[in-house]
């Protein structure tokens, strides 16, 4: 992706997040020079990914297949100790706020541990389509129990799973699924409360994905995104 393209994808969220009134923490609007010599003091946002990410999937096709988040709060699970020891996190949980477009594919993924709610906060209608996963990583026929809004629901191996604005959608670890906008519904202001979110080691996509954009610098960078900090900070 250019980095002209991320930055106005940047600025259209914004200015969506602004019409949806959800407000992102005051460091999401820091120039990149405002983020020097400051890790002593944003350790936090920086080894927790924190912050602006945008995926094309490696697809290099955003629009069609892609995802723009912002992760607003978020453990650590990967840090260790002297002794080499996993750190327990400091947060035991995380949240995100994403933006889906109408027909924009997040596609099939499960994770190993993480537990998410995915809620429809406003906006268009958020199709997710769910399976299974075999042993051998690939997709389960048969049906899918789920919890919507604490109502158990049970639907088939890709069926179509509707969320309108203000429902939710429980996923448990081992569950694929991927999901889009609804065509001419309009653009999807779409939550994500979960266990700490680890994007280096607890996703498992069905086809092999670029999780993190290659990035051609064409202009500088607007703010600054969870893949930018160790370059810049």
């Amino acid at each position: 992706m250019k980095r002209s393209e991320i930055n106005n994808y940047i600025r259209e969220a914004i200015h969506f997040f602004d019409s949806m009134s959800f407000h992102l923490p005051p460091w999401a609007f820091w120039r990149p020079d405002q983020w020097k010599s400051r890790y002593s003091d944003c350790a936090q946002i920086v080894d927790n990914m924190l912050g602006w990410d945008i995926t094309d999937f490696g697809r290099n096709d955003f629009r069609r297949c892609g995802l723009l988040l912002f992760t607003i709060r978020n453990g650590n699970f990967r840090r260790t100790s002297e002794g080499g020891e996993t750190v327990k996190s400091e947060k035991p949980y995380a949240e995100k706020i994403m933006i889906v477009r109408e027909d924009q594919e997040t596609p099939y993924h499960f994770h190993w541990h993480k537990m998410e709610d995915i809620i429809n906060r406003g906006g268009g209608n958020l199709i997710l389509e769910l399976a299974h996963a075999t042993t051998d990583g690939r997709l389960a026929p048969g049906q899918v129990q789920v919890s919507i809004d604490g109502v158990q629901r049970t639907f088939g191996a890709g069926e179509p799973v509707t969320l309108r604005p203000g429902e939710s959608i429980t996923l448990t670890p081992n569950v694929y699924h991927r999901f889009y906008g609804e065509n001419g519904k309009g653009v999807v202001l779409t939550g994500e409360v979960s266990m700490v979110n680890d994007d280096m080691n607890d996703n498992r996509f069905l086809d092999a994905q670029g999780r993190f954009p290659q990035i051609e610098e064409d202009e500088q960078p607007l703010h600054l995104m969870v893949s930018d900090y160790t370059n810049y900070l």
